[in-house]
């Protein structure tokens, strides 16, 4: 079978593995997209001239100075150019909290420099790795990226609303991302989920052979949990490691399913 596989936080992991291991299926979100679709030639209204004004004084900054403004019936329409996906999604932002603004199309493309989707892909990964490090749901998130033609797909699970809009920043930010379409699912606010998520840390955690992957908090064994179901996902370096770690995990009482997507580091599938 031919997997479609994308690198999840430092391993590869194919992309319909995690979908049906978290239970869902994620549609396409984007967030520079329009909002909706204005008809052609659209006449003007009343207030056009006021959110011409309105807007293009809001869009008045270094940042946003290839950017033009055109309103037809309330229907804004931007166009031109800025430096990176940020600055885009920004635009469109400040364009739909204009008063009496019906909807958005957002046409402005992203210069900046153009970096192939492999170097790209892995620079955003290095990122991610460490997004969010330090905070205590760090290691029950699992978020995939991949890139095609500048444009970068995020998928995977997310403990915290948060952590989503961080994954976000750090991919609208980076210099060479074109455009993003954001699959990331926040997991239900669930308190036995997050009893399991601290008795699975616990138990392999507190076992002496797993402190050396404390030392890289950017890749530690990840602890998906999603209606009682556990699934692991991360690098180790031995399969006795990969072995351990599904053993103190199986043993957590209440987990109804334990799923080991661990890889081990110089296997095959690594």
């Amino acid at each position: 079978m031919s997997w479609n596989k994308v690198r999840t936080y430092g391993v590869f992991l194919p992309i319909s593995l995690l979908v049906a291991l978290l239970g869902f299926s994620a549609g396409p979100l984007g967030p520079t997209r329009a909002i909706a679709q204005a008809p052609a030639n659209q006449p003007a209204s009343a207030a056009d001239p006021q959110i011409q004004a309105d807007l293009t004084h809001s869009l008045n900054n270094k940042r946003m100075h290839g950017v033009t403004v055109q309103v037809a019936n309330g229907v804004v329409v931007l166009t031109g150019s800025v430096q990176n996906l940020a600055d885009k999604i920004d635009a469109q932002k400040k364009a739909e909290k204009v008063h009496n603004v019906v909807s958005v199309q957002n046409h402005i493309e992203v210069a900046g420099p153009t970096v192939s989707d492999e170097e790209l892909q892995n620079k955003l990964l290095n990122k991610l790795f460490y997004d969010r490090e330090g905070y205590p749901e760090h290691m029950f998130n699992a978020i995939t990226a991949s890139v095609q033609n500048g444009i970068v797909t995020l998928g995977g699970l997310v403990v915290l609303p948060v952590d989503k809009d961080s994954a976000e920043s750090v991919v609208a930010e980076y210099p060479g991302v074109k455009g993003m379409i954001d699959n990331i699912q926040v997991a239900p606010l669930s308190p036995n989920d997050n009893r399991i998520r601290e008795a699975v840390r616990n138990a392999i955690y507190n076992y002496p052979v797993f402190t050396r992957y404390k030392i890289d908090p950017g890749n530690p064994i990840r602890i998906i949990v999603l209606n009682g179901n556990v699934t692991l996902v991360g690098l180790v370096n031995s399969e006795a490691d990969k072995e351990q770690a599904y053993i103190r995990a199986n043993g957590v009482p209440g987990a109804f399913k334990v799923t080991n997507s661990l890889q081990v580091a110089g296997s095959s599938e690594h």
